[in-house]
């Protein structure tokens, strides 16, 4: 079992299912788009990310993405921790067919993936032997420097090192920044940069 402090949001009651199995800790669905309408499932979150803090992990499909940002809007930033997990295309068990982008959520991942996803998050929790916080050293201009913001290939170089990394290809730039500072370390982030684009910076 993983002990968590914060409150853990998830879409739906199988993705609660799926955690409980591994999870020790407080876990509340969205119920999907149904918390945007729903005042007092706002007002319990709110409460929960001034109290012990909210990680929310969604499924990594458009909706899910819709669901974290209006989450993201809905706290304060140091009340909100997100954990993401990559894209892998499949079907639920329990479903007829696959979802509409063709990705498993939450529900269907394995716990080892999940499990990972939540250290790498950076939330308080009891990490799995293996599983260190690095330091928050990577700023945005070592994204400038490898050529993954502000130049002409920017966009196909953050394909890249979410391919690499095997992250949500919708993730922003911040969110692949605050990934980054709670994976690696800059010497790593560096390594990694040489490895996908070569010796040369900002010309990747």
């Amino acid at each position: 079992m993983i002990k968590i402090k914060e409150a853990v949001i998830v879409e739906g009651k199988y993705d609660k299912i799926r955690l409980s199995n591994f999870i020790d800790g407080l876990i509340v669905t969205t119920d999907g788009f149904g918390v945007f309408k729903n005042k007092e499932k706002q007002v319990l979150i709110r409460h929960l990310a001034q109290t012990r803090g909210i990680l929310v992990l969604t499924d990594s499909d458009g909706a899910g993405f819709v669901i974290r940002n209006f989450l993201r809007g809905a706290v304060p930033s140091d009340k909100i921790k997100h954990a993401y997990i990559p894209d892998i295309f499949g079907k639920e068990k329990r479903k007829d067919k696959p979802s509409k982008e063709g990705k498993l959520g939450v529900e269907g991942i394995s716990e080892e993936i999940l499990s990972r996803a939540i250290a790498m998050s950076g939330a308080e929790c009891e990490l799995s032997e293996g599983y260190v916080k690095a330091a928050k050293d990577i700023a945005k201009a070592d994204l400038y420097e490898h050529g993954l913001t502000g130049t002409p290939n920017a966009s196909q170089n953050r394909e890249k090192l979410k391919k690499a990394m095997h992250l949500p290809e919708n993730l922003t730039s911040n969110a692949l920044l605050e990934i980054l500072n709670c994976t690696m370390t800059k010497q790593e982030f560096e390594k990694l940069c040489e490895n996908i684009f070569g010796e040369g910076k900002n010309d990747a």
